[in-house]
């Protein structure tokens, strides 16, 4: 078995398809019109890893885990096989950074937050699993 497929609440699905695939540089993999304002929006990273599935706030307690889905933890996890080449892209395309690039022992890291509050890591991990 494998997680091929995380939801990630969203205020909005045009503006969170203009943050992923447009700064991000993820693939948009469907955008479906389900009826009644709803749509079934993937995107995609990459290969190998996990689609976000881009599941717009339905209701107010919904709306109210938008952006702290992890309690205020870094929530997500990119995994790059060019650190400085992708913190550059990301960086360039206005994507807001919480601090600069360090290394760990686990490999080179930047925290960076997506428009809607949600923090990611952007990591080269030294030995990838």
């Amino acid at each position: 078995m494998r997680l091929f497929q995380i939801s990630l609440i969203v205020p909005d699905y045009d503006a969170a398809i203009g943050f992923y695939r447009d700064q991000m540089g993820f693939e948009l993999i469907e955008d479906t019109d389900l009826g009644q304002g709803k749509r079934w929006v993937v995107v995609r990273p990459g290969t190998g890893g996990a689609d976000l599935l881009l599941a717009r706030a339905a209701d107010d307690v919904q709306a109210t885990a938008i952006g702290n889905q992890a309690g205020g933890r870094v929530f997500l996890f990119l995994d790059s096989d060019d650190f400085n080449a992708d913190f550059t892209r990301l960086k360039n395309a206005g994507v807001e950074f919480l601090e600069d690039p360090r290394r760990e022992t686990y490999g080179s890291v930047a925290v960076f937050c997506d428009p809607f509050g949600n923090k990611w890591d952007l990591i080269e991990r030294e030995h990838p699993h």
